[in-house]
């Protein structure tokens, strides 16, 4: 998997768009400048691979946006050691950078072919989080409580089981709304039962298929 010095410059110039656009973590900024994107893109689509756009993966899928990833990743607020989850495994560019920033990252997947392909590419890479396939609006409950969990597709309501899922101190990040447009929010769970909600910028995410998701 070559990383030349052409991608690198790609990914510099990338980082200080993000950084112009108003992203401030400098952990999430050097966490992405080490995750080499254009692996995740086939060779003829290399240009795309540092624009600040999503891309198609298959299985009406994408690779987020790196500022959607940059965003969402800032609010999560990762300490090295935090046990997170993340719904939505996609392409696993976002768990890369999870685990560049210390976490301890289990990730699920919906679509199968997805799990099974990115299951495969991304130890190739020297990630390796905990990858599951299956409901993710559902958490993973065998494996709970999370410090942080991250949702990467767009829910029509919180569910339920993923703030049960959170320890006391932890925050969800996920986008919630209709089919076409969500707005970020961070739940902060307080106590066993007060959380906290903080509403940010809206988004546009594929939607979060499940029990607790769009059926």
């Amino acid at each position: 998997m070559e990383d030349s010095y052409k991608h690198q410059g790609m990914r510099r110039r990338l980082i200080q768009k993000l950084r112009e656009k108003g992203i401030q973590d400098e952990g999430v900024l050097n966490a992405m400048g080490k995750v080499p994107r254009h692996v995740f893109f086939e060779n003829a689509f290399l240009e795309h691979a540092y624009q600040d756009k999503a891309f198609p993966i298959g299985h009406g899928q994408t690779i987020s946006q790196p500022y959607t990833v940059a965003f969402q990743t800032e609010l999560l607020n990762v300490k090295s050691g935090d046990k997170i989850l993340e719904i939505g495994t996609g392409s696993g560019y976002q768990a890369c950078v999870l685990c560049e920033l210390g976490a301890k990252v289990y990730t699920i997947e919906y679509q199968k072919d997805l799990y099974e392909r990115t299951r495969r590419f991304l130890p190739e890479m020297g990630y390796k989080p905990h990858f599951f396939s299956g409901d993710g609006s559902k958490g993973l409950p065998a494996h709970a409580p999370f410090d942080k969990i991250i949702v990467t597709a767009g829910a029509p309501t919180v569910p339920n089981s993923l703030i049960e899922q959170l320890s006391v101190g932890g925050c969800l990040v996920i986008p919630v709304g209709d089919d076409n447009i969500q707005q970020m929010l961070r739940l902060t769970k307080n106590s066993e039962r007060k959380i906290s909600k903080e509403v940010f910028s809206n988004f546009s995410f594929v939607p979060l298929k499940g029990e607790e998701g769009w059926k």
